[in-house]
Protein backbone atom coordinates (compact mmCIF):
# COMPACT_ATOMS: atom_id res chain seq x y z
CA UNK A 1 0.00 0.00 0.00
CA UNK A 2 2.95 2.38 0.53
CA UNK A 3 5.69 3.08 -1.66
CA UNK A 4 8.11 4.35 1.27
CA UNK A 5 9.42 6.85 -1.66
CA UNK A 6 9.01 10.26 -2.63
CA UNK A 7 6.97 11.48 -5.43
CA UNK A 8 8.62 13.80 -7.85
CA UNK A 9 6.89 14.52 -10.91
CA UNK A 10 4.64 11.81 -10.79
CA UNK A 11 7.42 9.05 -10.01
CA UNK A 12 8.10 7.02 -6.86
CA UNK A 13 11.68 7.45 -6.23
CA UNK A 14 13.92 6.35 -3.17
CA UNK A 15 16.84 7.85 -1.10
CA UNK A 16 19.93 5.98 0.24
CA UNK A 17 19.60 7.34 3.76
CA UNK A 18 16.24 6.50 5.30
CA UNK A 19 14.65 7.51 8.48
CA UNK A 20 11.88 5.70 11.11
CA UNK A 21 8.82 7.01 12.24
CA UNK A 22 7.06 6.09 16.10
CA UNK A 23 3.91 5.07 15.29
CA UNK A 24 2.04 4.46 18.89
CA UNK A 25 1.39 1.03 18.27
CA UNK A 26 3.14 -1.39 15.73
CA UNK A 27 6.46 -1.64 14.27
CA UNK A 28 8.52 1.83 13.08
CA UNK A 29 8.73 1.62 9.15
CA UNK A 30 11.44 3.19 6.90
CA UNK A 31 11.06 6.16 4.89
CA UNK A 32 13.49 7.95 2.66
CA UNK A 33 15.49 11.43 3.67
CA UNK A 34 15.27 13.60 0.91
CA UNK A 35 18.39 14.98 -0.65
CA UNK A 36 19.61 18.51 -2.44
CA UNK A 37 19.19 16.44 -5.83
CA UNK A 38 15.78 15.26 -4.97
CA UNK A 39 14.51 19.06 -3.83
CA UNK A 40 16.31 20.70 -7.35
CA UNK A 41 14.29 17.77 -9.37
CA UNK A 42 10.59 18.39 -7.34
CA UNK A 43 11.45 22.19 -8.33
CA UNK A 44 12.54 22.02 -11.86
CA UNK A 45 9.31 19.90 -12.86
CA UNK A 46 7.47 22.35 -10.68
CA UNK A 47 8.99 25.23 -13.10
CA UNK A 48 7.87 22.84 -15.70
CA UNK A 49 4.54 22.78 -14.69
CA UNK A 50 4.13 26.38 -13.75
CA UNK A 51 3.86 27.15 -17.80
CA UNK A 52 0.75 24.97 -18.36
CA UNK A 53 -1.28 24.80 -14.94
CA UNK A 54 -0.85 29.09 -14.69
CA UNK A 55 -2.65 29.03 -18.30
CA UNK A 56 -5.20 26.11 -17.78
CA UNK A 57 -8.78 27.26 -17.08
CA UNK A 58 -10.80 27.46 -13.69
CA UNK A 59 -12.63 24.91 -14.29
CA UNK A 60 -9.89 22.76 -15.33
CA UNK A 61 -8.03 23.89 -11.72
CA UNK A 62 -11.38 23.08 -9.96
CA UNK A 63 -12.00 19.95 -11.71
CA UNK A 64 -8.35 18.61 -10.05
CA UNK A 65 -9.53 19.81 -6.88
CA UNK A 66 -12.77 18.25 -6.65
CA UNK A 67 -10.76 15.05 -8.06
CA UNK A 68 -8.05 14.84 -5.31
CA UNK A 69 -11.22 15.09 -2.73
CA UNK A 70 -12.70 12.28 -4.16
CA UNK A 71 -9.24 10.42 -4.24
CA UNK A 72 -8.84 11.27 -0.51
CA UNK A 73 -12.28 9.78 0.17
CA UNK A 74 -12.01 6.48 -1.75
CA UNK A 75 -8.70 6.03 0.52
CA UNK A 76 -10.51 6.91 3.71
CA UNK A 77 -10.14 3.80 5.78
CA UNK A 78 -6.37 3.68 4.97
CA UNK A 79 -6.07 7.41 5.67
CA UNK A 80 -7.84 7.06 9.23
CA UNK A 81 -5.60 3.57 10.14
CA UNK A 82 -2.43 5.15 9.08
CA UNK A 83 -2.54 8.71 10.44
CA UNK A 84 -3.98 6.68 14.11
CA UNK A 85 -0.83 4.88 14.06
CA UNK A 86 1.34 7.45 13.55
CA UNK A 87 -0.52 10.11 15.42
CA UNK A 88 -2.56 8.68 18.03
CA UNK A 89 -5.06 10.91 17.27
CA UNK A 90 -8.68 8.90 17.69
CA UNK A 91 -10.46 7.49 15.27
CA UNK A 92 -13.27 10.05 15.23
CA UNK A 93 -10.51 13.24 15.27
CA UNK A 94 -9.03 12.14 12.00
CA UNK A 95 -12.34 11.27 9.89
CA UNK A 96 -13.12 14.54 10.77
CA UNK A 97 -9.91 16.15 9.90
CA UNK A 98 -10.48 14.16 6.89
CA UNK A 99 -14.04 16.02 6.14
CA UNK A 100 -12.54 19.18 6.39
CA UNK A 101 -10.14 18.37 4.26
CA UNK A 102 -11.88 17.30 1.51
CA UNK A 103 -14.23 20.19 2.02
CA UNK A 104 -11.40 23.02 1.87
CA UNK A 105 -10.60 21.32 -1.58
CA UNK A 106 -13.85 21.84 -2.72
CA UNK A 107 -14.62 24.89 -1.23
CA UNK A 108 -11.31 26.43 -3.07
CA UNK A 109 -12.49 24.73 -6.33
CA UNK A 110 -15.94 26.78 -5.93
CA UNK A 111 -14.30 29.34 -4.85
CA UNK A 112 -12.36 30.10 -8.39
CA UNK A 113 -15.31 28.95 -10.33
CA UNK A 114 -16.83 32.00 -9.21
CA UNK A 115 -13.89 34.10 -10.48
CA UNK A 116 -14.20 37.07 -7.46
CA UNK A 117 -10.62 36.20 -6.32
CA UNK A 118 -9.28 37.55 -9.77
CA UNK A 119 -10.31 41.20 -9.05
CA UNK A 120 -10.23 42.01 -12.13
CA UNK A 121 -10.58 45.87 -13.20
CA UNK A 122 -10.26 48.03 -16.44
CA UNK A 123 -9.97 51.58 -17.03
CA UNK A 124 -10.87 52.50 -20.47
CA UNK A 125 -8.32 54.74 -22.44
CA UNK A 126 -8.86 58.29 -22.84
CA UNK A 127 -6.95 59.29 -26.36
CA UNK A 128 -8.98 62.75 -25.94
CA UNK A 129 -7.43 63.54 -22.18
CA UNK A 130 -5.33 66.73 -21.88
CA UNK A 131 -2.70 67.78 -20.52
CA UNK A 132 -1.90 63.77 -21.26
CA UNK A 133 -4.24 60.52 -22.96
CA UNK A 134 -5.14 58.03 -20.45
CA UNK A 135 -4.21 54.20 -21.96
CA UNK A 136 -5.95 51.06 -21.83
CA UNK A 137 -5.49 49.41 -18.41
CA UNK A 138 -6.53 46.23 -17.39
CA UNK A 139 -5.45 44.48 -14.02
CA UNK A 140 -6.09 40.93 -12.65
CA UNK A 141 -4.44 38.70 -9.90
CA UNK A 142 -1.99 36.02 -11.78
CA UNK A 143 0.00 32.76 -9.78
CA UNK A 144 3.35 33.44 -8.72
CA UNK A 145 5.04 30.30 -9.60
CA UNK A 146 6.44 26.81 -7.70
CA UNK A 147 5.71 27.40 -4.04
CA UNK A 148 7.19 25.30 -1.07
CA UNK A 149 4.60 24.06 1.73
CA UNK A 150 5.53 22.54 4.62
CA UNK A 151 3.50 19.71 6.87
CA UNK A 152 2.61 20.49 10.26
CA UNK A 153 2.60 18.16 13.14
CA UNK A 154 -1.15 19.04 14.84
CA UNK A 155 -2.62 18.72 11.68
CA UNK A 156 -1.42 15.46 9.37
CA UNK A 157 -4.75 16.00 6.89
CA UNK A 158 -5.97 19.49 7.27
CA UNK A 159 -3.01 21.59 7.42
CA UNK A 160 -0.77 18.94 5.70
CA UNK A 161 -0.29 17.53 1.93
CA UNK A 162 -3.84 18.01 0.83
CA UNK A 163 -4.24 20.33 3.30
CA UNK A 164 -5.67 24.45 2.95
CA UNK A 165 -2.23 25.23 1.40
CA UNK A 166 -2.17 22.83 -1.49
CA UNK A 167 -5.48 23.55 -2.30
CA UNK A 168 -5.32 27.02 -2.33
CA UNK A 169 -2.89 27.05 -4.12
CA UNK A 170 -3.31 24.71 -6.68
CA UNK A 171 -6.44 26.75 -7.33
CA UNK A 172 -4.15 29.93 -7.54
CA UNK A 173 -2.44 28.37 -10.53
CA UNK A 174 0.50 27.56 -8.52
CA UNK A 175 2.16 24.00 -8.14
CA UNK A 176 3.70 22.27 -5.41
CA UNK A 177 6.90 20.90 -3.70
CA UNK A 178 5.91 19.59 -0.52
CA UNK A 179 8.05 19.03 2.58
CA UNK A 180 6.10 15.92 4.23
CA UNK A 181 6.17 16.20 8.32
CA UNK A 182 8.66 13.26 9.52
CA UNK A 183 6.10 12.57 12.65
CA UNK A 184 3.48 11.14 9.85
CA UNK A 185 5.25 10.23 7.00
CA UNK A 186 2.70 7.54 5.55
CA UNK A 187 -0.25 9.46 6.39
CA UNK A 188 1.49 12.18 3.88
CA UNK A 189 2.21 9.55 1.37
CA UNK A 190 -1.48 8.17 1.34
CA UNK A 191 -2.68 11.12 0.61
CA UNK A 192 0.00 11.86 -1.91
CA UNK A 193 -1.08 9.03 -3.24
CA UNK A 194 -4.44 10.20 -3.93
CA UNK A 195 -3.26 13.47 -4.97
CA UNK A 196 -1.04 11.52 -7.96
CA UNK A 197 -4.23 9.46 -9.02
CA UNK A 198 -6.32 12.84 -9.37
CA UNK A 199 -3.34 14.17 -11.38
CA UNK A 200 -3.58 11.49 -13.50
CA UNK A 201 -7.60 11.18 -13.75
CA UNK A 202 -7.48 15.30 -15.17
CA UNK A 203 -4.44 15.04 -17.77
CA UNK A 204 -2.00 17.38 -15.31
CA UNK A 205 1.14 17.96 -16.15
CA UNK A 206 2.78 15.96 -13.49
CA UNK A 207 5.07 18.17 -11.89
CA UNK A 208 2.03 19.99 -10.46
CA UNK A 209 2.68 18.64 -6.88
CA UNK A 210 5.71 16.97 -5.52
CA UNK A 211 6.54 14.92 -2.05
CA UNK A 212 9.87 14.98 -0.43
CA UNK A 213 10.30 12.76 3.14
CA UNK A 214 12.48 13.35 5.54
CA UNK A 215 13.80 14.27 9.06
CA UNK A 216 16.39 16.51 7.93
CA UNK A 217 16.23 20.21 8.61
CA UNK A 218 18.10 20.22 5.33
CA UNK A 219 15.58 19.47 3.26
CA UNK A 220 13.56 22.50 4.07
CA UNK A 221 16.77 24.32 4.11
CA UNK A 222 17.30 23.49 0.38
CA UNK A 223 13.84 23.80 -0.74
CA UNK A 224 13.88 27.58 0.74
CA UNK A 225 16.99 28.17 -1.19
CA UNK A 226 15.85 26.98 -3.73
CA UNK A 227 16.28 29.80 -7.02
CA UNK A 228 12.28 28.52 -8.79
CA UNK A 229 10.42 28.56 -5.67
CA UNK A 230 8.55 32.20 -5.43
CA UNK A 231 6.70 31.68 -2.11
CA UNK A 232 6.85 29.34 1.16
CA UNK A 233 3.89 28.44 3.50
CA UNK A 234 4.96 26.88 6.94
CA UNK A 235 3.00 26.15 9.94
CA UNK A 236 4.87 24.74 13.13
CA UNK A 237 7.23 26.78 16.09
CA UNK A 238 8.27 30.21 16.26
CA UNK A 239 12.21 28.84 16.19
CA UNK A 240 11.76 26.67 13.17
CA UNK A 241 9.36 29.36 11.16
CA UNK A 242 11.87 32.23 12.04
CA UNK A 243 14.76 30.16 10.68
CA UNK A 244 12.94 29.54 7.22
CA UNK A 245 11.62 33.42 6.97
CA UNK A 246 15.27 34.56 7.73
CA UNK A 247 16.06 32.20 4.32
CA UNK A 248 14.11 33.89 2.65
CA UNK A 249 14.61 37.27 3.19
CA UNK A 250 18.61 36.26 2.87
CA UNK A 251 17.91 34.86 -0.35
CA UNK A 252 19.73 36.65 -3.68
CA UNK A 253 16.13 37.55 -4.45
CA UNK A 254 13.83 37.17 -1.50
CA UNK A 255 10.58 35.46 -1.26
CA UNK A 256 7.36 35.93 0.87
CA UNK A 257 7.41 33.55 3.64
CA UNK A 258 3.71 33.17 5.02
CA UNK A 259 4.34 31.51 8.22
CA UNK A 260 2.01 30.76 11.33
CA UNK A 261 4.25 30.19 14.37
CA UNK A 262 2.57 30.35 17.47
CA UNK A 263 -0.53 32.20 20.16
CA UNK A 264 -1.61 31.97 23.96
CA UNK A 265 -4.82 33.30 22.49
CA UNK A 266 -5.77 34.96 25.58
CA UNK A 267 -9.19 35.15 27.32
CA UNK A 268 -10.54 37.93 28.76
CA UNK A 269 -13.27 37.32 31.48
CA UNK A 270 -14.77 40.52 32.43
CA UNK A 271 -16.45 41.29 35.70
CA UNK A 272 -20.27 40.83 35.44
CA UNK A 273 -19.77 37.65 32.98
CA UNK A 274 -17.46 36.38 35.86
CA UNK A 275 -20.05 36.93 38.50
CA UNK A 276 -22.85 35.51 36.64
CA UNK A 277 -21.48 33.15 34.67
CA UNK A 278 -17.57 32.05 36.02
CA UNK A 279 -17.91 29.11 37.03
CA UNK A 280 -19.01 27.42 33.88
CA UNK A 281 -16.89 29.58 31.60
CA UNK A 282 -14.34 28.30 33.84
CA UNK A 283 -15.73 24.32 32.68
CA UNK A 284 -15.80 25.47 29.40
CA UNK A 285 -12.43 26.82 29.38
CA UNK A 286 -11.48 23.81 30.59
CA UNK A 287 -12.23 21.30 27.62
CA UNK A 288 -11.14 23.61 24.97
CA UNK A 289 -7.56 23.76 26.24
CA UNK A 290 -7.56 19.51 26.41
CA UNK A 291 -9.30 19.41 23.09
CA UNK A 292 -7.38 17.21 21.07
CA UNK A 293 -4.36 17.28 24.01
CA UNK A 294 -4.23 21.00 23.93
CA UNK A 295 -2.52 20.67 19.94
CA UNK A 296 -3.98 23.38 18.83
CA UNK A 297 -2.37 26.51 17.19
CA UNK A 298 -5.64 28.49 18.52
CA UNK A 299 -5.81 26.37 22.40
CA UNK A 300 -6.24 29.41 24.76
CA UNK A 301 -3.52 29.73 27.15
CA UNK A 302 -4.21 32.60 29.30
CA UNK A 303 -7.43 33.68 31.39
CA UNK A 304 -7.39 37.09 32.37
CA UNK A 305 -9.72 37.98 35.73
CA UNK A 306 -9.87 40.54 38.10
CA UNK A 307 -9.10 38.86 41.75
CA UNK A 308 -11.89 38.48 44.02
CA UNK A 309 -14.18 36.03 45.33
CA UNK A 310 -15.63 35.59 41.73
CA UNK A 311 -12.12 34.80 40.70
CA UNK A 312 -11.68 32.38 42.73
CA UNK A 313 -15.20 30.42 42.04
CA UNK A 314 -13.84 30.53 37.88
CA UNK A 315 -10.13 29.23 39.04
CA UNK A 316 -12.06 26.61 41.01
CA UNK A 317 -14.43 25.46 38.41
CA UNK A 318 -11.47 25.06 36.21
CA UNK A 319 -9.45 22.97 38.58
CA UNK A 320 -12.36 20.82 38.63
CA UNK A 321 -12.88 20.43 35.00
CA UNK A 322 -9.33 19.65 34.31
CA UNK A 323 -8.97 17.32 37.18
CA UNK A 324 -11.54 14.63 35.64
CA UNK A 325 -9.43 15.19 31.79
CA UNK A 326 -7.65 12.51 32.39
CA UNK A 327 -4.20 11.59 29.96
CA UNK A 328 -3.89 12.04 26.63
CA UNK A 329 -1.21 11.21 24.40
CA UNK A 330 0.59 13.74 22.40
CA UNK A 331 1.67 13.46 18.55
CA UNK A 332 5.20 12.78 19.66
CA UNK A 333 7.43 12.49 22.43
CA UNK A 334 9.51 15.60 21.01
CA UNK A 335 6.25 17.39 21.22
CA UNK A 336 5.62 15.74 25.22
CA UNK A 337 8.87 16.57 26.32
CA UNK A 338 8.69 20.68 24.84
CA UNK A 339 5.13 20.69 26.74
CA UNK A 340 7.19 19.71 30.22
CA UNK A 341 10.11 21.76 29.22
CA UNK A 342 7.40 24.60 29.14
CA UNK A 343 5.62 23.81 32.12
CA UNK A 344 8.64 23.98 34.17
CA UNK A 345 9.27 27.34 32.85
CA UNK A 346 6.32 28.94 33.56
CA UNK A 347 7.13 26.99 37.25
CA UNK A 348 10.22 28.76 37.85
CA UNK A 349 8.45 32.34 37.21
CA UNK A 350 8.85 33.91 41.08
CA UNK A 351 5.14 34.80 41.34
CA UNK A 352 3.70 31.28 39.82
CA UNK A 353 1.97 29.27 41.54
CA UNK A 354 0.68 25.62 40.06
CA UNK A 355 -2.87 24.57 41.03
CA UNK A 356 -2.66 20.81 39.45
CA UNK A 357 -1.60 17.57 40.59
CA UNK A 358 -1.36 15.46 37.54
CA UNK A 359 1.96 14.57 36.17
CA UNK A 360 2.94 13.66 32.36
CA UNK A 361 5.19 11.11 31.13
CA UNK A 362 6.89 10.07 27.59
CA UNK A 363 4.11 10.57 24.98
CA UNK A 364 1.72 10.85 27.55
CA UNK A 365 0.41 14.03 29.18
CA UNK A 366 -1.74 15.83 31.47
CA UNK A 367 -2.92 19.21 31.72
CA UNK A 368 -1.39 21.61 34.35
CA UNK A 369 -2.79 25.02 35.28
CA UNK A 370 -1.30 28.12 36.69
CA UNK A 371 -2.24 31.22 38.65
CA UNK A 372 -0.67 34.71 38.41
CA UNK A 373 -0.91 38.40 39.37
CA UNK A 374 -0.90 41.17 37.11
CA UNK A 375 2.26 42.51 38.06
CA UNK A 376 3.95 39.02 38.09
CA UNK A 377 2.53 39.16 33.97
CA UNK A 378 3.70 42.54 33.14
CA UNK A 379 7.39 41.90 34.67
CA UNK A 380 8.03 38.62 33.17
CA UNK A 381 7.75 38.19 29.29
CA UNK A 382 8.04 34.32 29.22
CA UNK A 383 4.80 34.27 30.53
CA UNK A 384 3.41 35.15 27.35
CA UNK A 385 5.31 32.49 25.34
CA UNK A 386 3.05 29.42 23.69
CA UNK A 387 3.27 26.19 25.39
CA UNK A 388 2.01 23.91 23.28
CA UNK A 389 -0.30 21.47 24.97
CA UNK A 390 -3.03 21.54 27.79
CA UNK A 391 -1.49 24.31 29.60
CA UNK A 392 -3.73 27.15 30.90
CA UNK A 393 -2.08 30.51 33.46
CA UNK A 394 -4.98 32.46 35.14
CA UNK A 395 -3.73 35.96 35.00
CA UNK A 396 -5.80 38.03 38.27
CA UNK A 397 -5.43 41.75 37.88
CA UNK A 398 -6.39 44.17 40.26
CA UNK A 399 -8.41 45.73 38.64
CA UNK A 400 -10.11 47.35 35.11
CA UNK A 401 -6.98 49.36 34.57
CA UNK A 402 -4.72 46.88 34.88
CA UNK A 403 -6.65 43.90 32.58
CA UNK A 404 -5.81 46.96 30.28
CA UNK A 405 -2.58 46.83 30.67
CA UNK A 406 -2.31 43.46 30.87
CA UNK A 407 -3.61 43.63 26.90
CA UNK A 408 -1.52 46.30 25.77
CA UNK A 409 1.58 43.97 26.81
CA UNK A 410 0.44 41.09 24.58
CA UNK A 411 2.35 40.07 21.32
CA UNK A 412 0.59 39.68 18.21
CA UNK A 413 -1.74 36.82 18.61
CA UNK A 414 -4.13 34.61 16.95
CA UNK A 415 -7.11 35.29 18.53
CA UNK A 416 -8.54 36.77 22.15
CA UNK A 417 -11.72 36.50 23.68
CA UNK A 418 -13.53 38.78 25.27
CA UNK A 419 -16.50 36.85 27.98
CA UNK A 420 -19.06 39.84 28.71
CA UNK A 421 -22.55 41.04 29.76
CA UNK A 422 -24.25 43.37 28.89
CA UNK A 423 -22.93 45.00 32.01
CA UNK A 424 -19.35 44.69 30.53
CA UNK A 425 -19.72 46.67 27.68
CA UNK A 426 -18.34 49.86 28.87
CA UNK A 427 -15.01 48.23 29.54
CA UNK A 428 -15.10 46.15 26.26
CA UNK A 429 -15.35 48.88 24.35
CA UNK A 430 -12.25 49.93 25.97
CA UNK A 431 -10.35 46.72 25.01
CA UNK A 432 -11.55 46.44 21.53
CA UNK A 433 -9.15 48.92 20.14
CA UNK A 434 -6.13 47.69 21.90
CA UNK A 435 -6.89 43.44 21.07
CA UNK A 436 -7.87 44.61 17.56
CA UNK A 437 -4.32 45.37 16.68
CA UNK A 438 -3.14 42.15 18.68
CA UNK A 439 -4.77 39.55 17.17
CA UNK A 440 -6.78 38.06 14.03
CA UNK A 441 -9.90 37.11 15.24
CA UNK A 442 -11.83 38.57 18.07
CA UNK A 443 -14.36 36.21 19.90
CA UNK A 444 -17.09 36.95 22.51
CA UNK A 445 -18.27 34.43 24.51
CA UNK A 446 -16.61 31.84 22.52
CA UNK A 447 -13.45 29.79 22.75
CA UNK A 448 -10.80 29.59 19.52
CA UNK A 449 -10.54 26.25 19.17
CA UNK A 450 -12.73 25.29 16.42
CA UNK A 451 -11.88 26.86 13.37
CA UNK A 452 -14.64 27.52 10.63
CA UNK A 453 -13.38 27.04 7.03
CA UNK A 454 -15.00 29.41 5.32
CA UNK A 455 -14.99 32.96 3.12
CA UNK A 456 -14.66 35.10 6.60
CA UNK A 457 -12.45 33.26 8.24
CA UNK A 458 -8.67 35.13 9.57
CA UNK A 459 -6.50 32.90 10.76
CA UNK A 460 -3.45 34.68 11.20
CA UNK A 461 -2.27 37.90 13.14
CA UNK A 462 0.79 39.81 13.68
CA UNK A 463 4.09 38.77 14.84
CA UNK A 464 4.80 36.14 16.13
CA UNK A 465 1.05 34.87 15.75
CA UNK A 466 2.25 34.72 12.02
CA UNK A 467 5.12 36.44 9.82
CA UNK A 468 2.39 38.26 7.64
CA UNK A 469 -0.81 39.71 9.03
CA UNK A 470 -2.40 40.88 5.84
CA UNK A 471 -2.75 37.31 5.03
CA UNK A 472 -4.54 33.80 6.17
CA UNK A 473 -3.66 30.40 6.16
CA UNK A 474 -7.70 29.65 6.29
CA UNK A 475 -10.56 30.41 4.31
CA UNK A 476 -10.66 31.72 0.83
CA UNK A 477 -8.66 35.03 1.57
CA UNK A 478 -5.96 32.18 1.66
CA UNK A 479 -5.21 32.33 -1.74
CA UNK A 480 -4.05 35.48 -2.42
CA UNK A 481 -0.87 34.34 -0.90
CA UNK A 482 -0.14 33.02 -3.95
CA UNK A 483 -1.37 35.66 -6.31
CA UNK A 484 0.49 38.78 -7.60
CA UNK A 485 -1.31 41.76 -9.50
CA UNK A 486 -0.81 42.35 -13.07
CA UNK A 487 -1.47 45.43 -15.19
CA UNK A 488 -2.11 45.07 -18.66
CA UNK A 489 -1.58 48.54 -20.52
CA UNK A 490 -2.49 48.55 -23.89
CA UNK A 491 -2.25 44.69 -24.39
CA UNK A 492 -4.34 43.56 -27.57
CA UNK A 493 -6.81 42.10 -26.42
CA UNK A 494 -5.58 38.09 -27.69
CA UNK A 495 -2.77 38.43 -25.70
CA UNK A 496 -4.59 38.76 -22.55
CA UNK A 497 -4.98 36.10 -20.02
CA UNK A 498 -8.49 34.32 -20.70
CA UNK A 499 -10.09 35.35 -17.72
CA UNK A 500 -9.15 38.81 -18.33
CA UNK A 501 -9.76 38.43 -22.25
CA UNK A 502 -13.51 37.11 -21.33
CA UNK A 503 -14.23 39.97 -18.75
CA UNK A 504 -15.09 42.58 -21.41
Amino acid sequence: MLTKKHLIAGAWTGSEATFANAPVSGEPEMFPVGTAADVDAACRASEDAFAAISRTSRADRAALLYTIAEEIETRGTDVTTIGCRETGLPEARLEGERGRTTGQLRMFARHIEQGDYLDRRHDEALPDRQPLPRPNLRVIQRPTGPVALFGASNFPLAFSVAGGDTASALAAGCPVVFKGHEAHPGTCEIVAQAIQAAIERTDMHPGVFSLIQGDDRAIGQALVMHPLIRAVGFTGSLAGGRALYNMCAQRPEPIPFYGELGSINPMFVLPNALKTRGRDIGGSWAASLTLGAGQFCTNPGAAFVIEGSEAEAFVAATTEALAQAGSQTMLTEGIADAYRSGRDRIADVTGTSSLSTLDSDRRNTSPYLFETNGATWLANPVLAEEVFGPLGLVVKVADEREILSAARSLQGQLTCTLHLDTADEDLAAALMPVIERKAGRLIANGFPTGVEVCDAMVHSGPFPASTNFGHTSVGTLAIRRWLRPVCYQDVPKALLPADLRNAG
